[in-house]
């Protein structure tokens, strides 16, 4: 039987795992030689832990090296299809094991709920299992603390390019286990357009060199090129997930490089949210926030722009009112940058907080009634227009907070003006507080 016949064949990135901790390619800040996790697997001594990565770093492969390098018994555990009783049982299985134990590894472990990892606390707590939890969500969002708690948490990278070309010839040449029997060569372009298209994740650049390594070996040749691989991978398929962590990453990202004026890390994160099939709606909301917190009134006309971008693509459409969007967060990225409203706003707010509730002086109070104008309201009163220059020396702040100054403005953009015009008030208040 070939290579590549028969109904249940097992994919090659499976095939060709790793056995050992030296055959491991990758993650060597945790699994290097003479790292503590790396001895604490040697020397069976891994307590309850969580690997956190992207899909694709080697969390399950790690692990299985855990259990191999074990005595307890390793089972795996779905977090998609079980529930609580299916939890029960397994703990009571644990318990017949004796001194040796059991290594639960639960894939996804996110998917629980927290009925579902309540139910795990006490038996986690007691040893009764050792927990290994794999998950592509950030741990501190998705696992409940007290098991959090109670784990280590392993961070794994996305692999590099070099990690990557290694774990790709190791597959082309591995006779026992890879593609070694079919004597298949690559060219260079070819391996590299695969690491391109992986995004990292080793799974995908495996399945899709046996994508390739069927599709030439059933033509009957022998090289994999540049052309194979792009017809066999048809699209990028890119890391994002619209309600998990890259989401927030990616619209994080876009965010720091408008702020840091980096137009081409904008646009490059804008490219990547929109490619991935994020709806330009949620982004055009973040424009617009960025408008009114990063830029404000350093350039007011960022708001109207993107503002205006948001009509404009509610009105076309995709793909062409994605364009209004873009212009905007070129502009945005290039504008002047204040925040000054933004802390303002929250000096003002902590004050509210701080402070009691005085009265309104009354010489502001509204006075619509002959009462409210015997009782004083309105007293004092001076109508800015009677006066020079529109301004009419006049306390409105609360007297417990005369001279309290809440606005900053900055001497970016077109804030440099209202600044100016701030400080001739003040001066003018000055003078009037002496009088």
């Amino acid at each position: 039987m070939g290579l590549f016949q028969g109904e249940t064949k097992v994919p090659l990135a499976d095939r060709i795992r790793p056995s050992t901790l030296n055959d491991f390619v990758g993650q060597e800040k945790i699994l290097g030689p003479e790292t503590p996790f790396r001895k604490a697997i040697e020397e069976d001594r891994v307590g309850s832990i969580i690997l956190w990565g992207p899909p694709g770093t080697g969390k399950t492969t790690i692990a299985r090296l855990i259990a191999k390098n074990s005595k307890a018994r390793f089972v795996p555990f779905s977090a998609v299809t079980s529930g609580v009783k299916d939890i029960r049982n397994i703990i009571a299985e644990a318990k017949s094991y004796g001194q040796d134990g059991m290594i639960l590894f639960i894939d996804e472990i996110h998917r629980f709920n927290k009925a579902q990892q309540d139910a795990f606390l006490p038996h986690v707590e007691k040893g009764t299992i050792k927990l290994i939890g794999a998950t592509t969500e950030n741990p501190s969002f998705e696992v409940i603390g007290p098991l959090l708690s109670r784990c280590r948490v392993y961070m794994l990278e996305p692999l590099s390019p070099d990690n990557l070309v290694t774990i790709l010839n190791r597959a082309l040449t591995d006779k026992e286990n890879g593609l070694g029997d079919l004597e298949l060569s690559i060219t260079e372009d070819a391996l590299h357009q695969i690491i391109q298209l992986s995004g990292g994740d080793a799974r995908q650049c495996l399945n899709l060199l046996e994508f390739c390594a069927e599709t030439v070996s059933e033509s009957g040749k022998k090289e994999i090129d540049m052309a194979l691989v792009t017809e066999a991978s048809q699209r990028k398929t890119l890391l994002y997930d619209k309600s998990g962590e890259e989401h927030f990453n990616l619209i994080s990202a876009l965010h720091k490089s408008m702020r840091a004026s980096d137009v081409d890390a904008s646009l490059y994160w804008l490219a990547r949210m929109l490619d991935a099939g994020e709806d330009p709606r949620y982004i055009v909301r973040r424009v617009i926030r960025f408008a009114v917190e990063d830029v404000g009134l350093a350039d007011p006309r960022a708001i109207q722009l993107a503002l205006a971008a948001k009509d404009t693509y509610l009105f076309l459409g995709s793909p062409e009112g994605e364009l209004a969007i873009v212009q905007a967060v070129i502009y945005l990225a290039l504008a002047p940058k204040s925040n000054s409203a933004y802390m303002a706003l929250k000096k003002t707010q902590d004050t509210v907080k701080d402070k009691p509730a005085y009265q309104v002086p009354m010489q502001i109070r509204n006075a619509p009634t002959s009462y409210m104008k015997a009782w004083g309201y309105g007293e004092g009163y001076r109508y800015a227009h009677d006066f020079e220059d529109a301004f009419a020396y006049m306390e409105c702040l609360p007297d417990e907070l005369i001279g309290s100054r809440f606005y900053f403005p900055t001497d970016r953009g077109m804030e440099a003006k209202l600044k100016e015009k701030l400080e001739w008030w003040l001066e003018r208040m000055k003078k009037g507080r002496k009088k």
